[in-house]
């Protein structure tokens, strides 16, 4: 099997917009999205939480540049890509049952945030 050589000039590109997400989220947690023109119209139960939304986005994408460049994902064999979807498979199954189990507990016994 032969090695994919990548470019140093891509690491440097992935790494300059990691750097540049990273600032994006630092910045827009200083915004408050609840109180622009364009997100007036949403239900008062969303705009708390778009922050939390936007900067998730953020990470994610984030975590896919990671993924795919420096663990070298994008260029590996399908074994490999086979193990990577499904680990985000078991985290999304982890996730819904713990925001299941969440959901079904009394509002007194959520902690206050």
């Amino acid at each position: 099997m032969s090695e994919v050589v990548i470019p140093k000039r891509t690491y440097y590109i992935i790494f300059f917009t990691l750097l540049v997400m990273t600032a994006l989220t630092a910045y827009l947690s200083t915004v408050d999205f609840a109180i622009l023109p364009g997100f007036r119209a949403l239900p008062e139960v969303i705009k708390p939480r778009l922050n939390g939304a936007i900067a998730l986005c953020i990470a994610i994408f984030k975590a896919s540049l990671v993924i795919l460049y420096f663990m070298h994902a994008k260029y590996s064999t399908r074994l490999t890509k086979l193990v990577i979807v499904s680990a985000f498979f078991w985290l999304g199954i982890l996730l819904f049952l713990t925001l299941g189990d969440y959901i079904t507990r009394p509002v007194l016994a959520r902690p206050h945030i």
